[in-house]
């Protein structure tokens, strides 16, 4: 009986194959569709595609040394430099330490992380057809066409997939209304890898804005504690040097590998006051947002510190899209402000762009730009090295998806309409 449901359903879709594409109440379908495609491409990937050694080796030899009983910090090493990851990256690469004899077996780790990408791919679309907004043929660019991410996952073993396959289960959670588990996976997602602090100012604002000051406390007690946890072994022995290296927020990068600041003379991009430019103008688009774009009362924003039954008007509700929304454009801020983004930071909003494109009222002609600009991302981060016309190109699709945000989400002004006169017309006299 199911499959002859399955059957019905799949000779719908074909006689309604251009709804399917473009309504996105078939995202469901599609994606299905598109998971079971991806698992071919994952696997023709692996065993076609050369394995490239970047990173793998030296996480490796990070966890070893904590397997083999150095609890300092300071002293776990690779080839590529000392461990800058908090602990949680420790943990759970020390399981695939063992699960890949000590590293050894990269088949076997490839395949992992082919699960992992069909994992964080499941995931994403349920979060998309949660929202309801992008039309499936879109998921296409979004899976099959991307070289890049294909590689990030399976051709390197990256963390930052792990990072981000842990923070879509947070945010499903926070769609679920299951807050306190989400802050928990939240941090956990920080623990691997410190870009899921991006999302931290839309989290914290939908906190304020569903509990209030008060209630969001226990919130993110809960994110503070697990991080104490699982750092508990090497504050213990080493607690400066575990922060210092593990939350070092004033790293300098290489700028061989940056792609988006190539067009820049490299004396200003290792400068301390561009990097502080930056930071201000991450904080500046936080702050203007937050005012005139999350906070969709005409309240005063400092109303969300009281609690939410206090508060007259009460404030709207939390829905599936606005949550997304704030999520998603808080990364976003920041990725556009980073001070530089290397090759495999592209799966930090990869996923996201979609949403992003398509969140705002999209009209038929509206559709083709909005792929071309994805074409062009695309084609920024698969060109090796970096050059200045691919870095001005990406600041240019930043700076467009930024501007339709910031005017696709405007509120839109009430229209004050004057009362209907009562005293009647002489036609109306007249019909009477």
């Amino acid at each position: 009986m199911a499959a002859g449901r399955g059957v019905a359903v799949l000779r719908r879709a074909w006689r309604e194959r251009r709804a399917a594409l473009l309504e996105p109440r078939y995202t469901p379908l599609v994606a299905a569709c598109l998971c079971l495609a991806e698992g071919g491409v994952n696997l023709w990937v692996i065993r076609r595609v050369p394995y490239t050694e970047i990173d793998w080796k030296a996480y490796m030899q990070e966890v070893e040394g904590f397997a083999n009983g150095t609890r300092d910090y300071t002293q776990l090493k690779g080839d590529t430099g000392p461990l800058v990851y908090p602990a949680g990256f420790v943990y759970i690469f020390l399981g695939l330490y063992h699960a890949t004899g000590r590293g050894s077996d990269i088949r076997l780790a490839q395949y992992l992380f082919a699960g992992l990408y069909l994992l964080n791919l499941l995931l994403v679309f349920r979060i998309y057809c949660r929202t309801n907004k992008v039309p499936p043929y879109v998921f296409f660019f979004m899976c099959c066409a991307s070289y890049r991410i294909h590689s990030i996952f399976v051709l390197r073993l990256f963390n930052d997939p792990v990072a981000m396959a842990i923070l879509f289960l947070a945010i499903n959670l926070f769609l679920e209304e299951r807050w306190s588990w989400g802050c928990f996976l939240f941090s956990l997602a920080v623990s691997v890898k410190m870009n899921i602090l991006l999302f931290a100012p839309g989290l914290l604002f939908l906190l304020l804005q569903r509990f209030g000051l008060l209630g969001c406390i226990p919130k993110l007690c809960i994110c503070a504690l697990l991080q104490v946890v699982l750092g508990l072994p090497f504050l213990l022995v080493n607690p400066v040097g575990y922060l210092t290296r593990s939350f070092d927020l004033g790293r300098q990068f290489q700028f061989k590998w940056t792609v988006n600041w190539r067009f820049l003379p490299e004396e200003v991009f290792q400068n301390r006051v561009f990097h502080a430019a930056l930071l201000l103008a991450h904080l500046a688009g936080l702050g203007l947002f937050a005012l005139h774009r999350w906070h969709s009362s005409k309240e005063n924003i400092l109303t969300l510190l009281k609690d939410p039954a206090k508060r007259k008007p009460a404030s709207p509700r939390l829905t599936v899209n606005r949550i997304v929304f704030i999520l998603f454009s808080s990364n976003f801020l920041g990725v556009c402000c980073s001070r530089s983004l290397h090759y495999q930071f592209y799966v930090w909003y990869f996923h996201t762009l979609p949403y992003l494109l398509w969140c705002t009222p999209t009209t038929k002609l509206a559709h083709m730009p909005k792929v071309l600009l994805l074409g062009v991302i695309e084609l920024c981060w698969n060109t090796y090295p970096s050059t200045v016309c691919s870095s001005l190109s990406l600041h240019i699709c930043h700076g467009l998806i930024l501007l339709q945000l910031w005017y696709g989400t405007a509120p839109t002004p009430v229209s004050h309409t004057p009362p209907p006169s009562r005293k009647p017309t002489a036609t109306s006299r007249k019909a009477q």
